[in-house]
């Protein structure tokens, strides 16, 4: 099982970035797809989420309104899209896959991560 962010980079405040998640070696639309993020003072934190087949998506209160989860299950590759991005956005984000979707925001509740793609936001 493979999941690979990427879309990572360099951004000035105000900016945006689409991240991809491509995912190998298991059945993709059998999985909600998970976005968190890091930085080396915080723990890992949920950023947002989609459901199977992506009909449903939900958000940490910090970026709804700026960040938009979707997938697409023919190209086995969810997206998260970033707008307005403030250098409190600043972070490692991953991806992460759970299972028929049973879980919710919490880490543990995903059975797959990827290896994360930084974003750096200027001021």
């Amino acid at each position: 099982v493979q999941l690979v962010e990427s879309g990572g980079g360099l951004v000035e405040t105000g900016g945006s970035l689409r991240l991809s998640c491509a995912v190998s070696g298991l059945a993709f639309s059998n999985y909600a797809m998970g976005w968190f993020r890091q930085t080396p003072e915080k723990e890992r934190e949920f950023v947002a989420r989609i459901t199977l087949r992506g009909p449903g998506t939900s958000y940490a209160d910090f970026v709804r309104g700026r960040f938009t989860a979707s997938r697409d299950d023919s190209k086995r590759t969810a997206y998260l899209q970033m707008e307005n991005l403030n250098p409190n956005d600043t972070a490692v984000y991953y991806c992460a896959a759970d299972h028929w979707g049973i879980g919710d925001r919490r880490p543990g509740d995903y059975e797959y991560w990827g290896q994360g793609t930084q974003v750096t936001v200027s001021s």
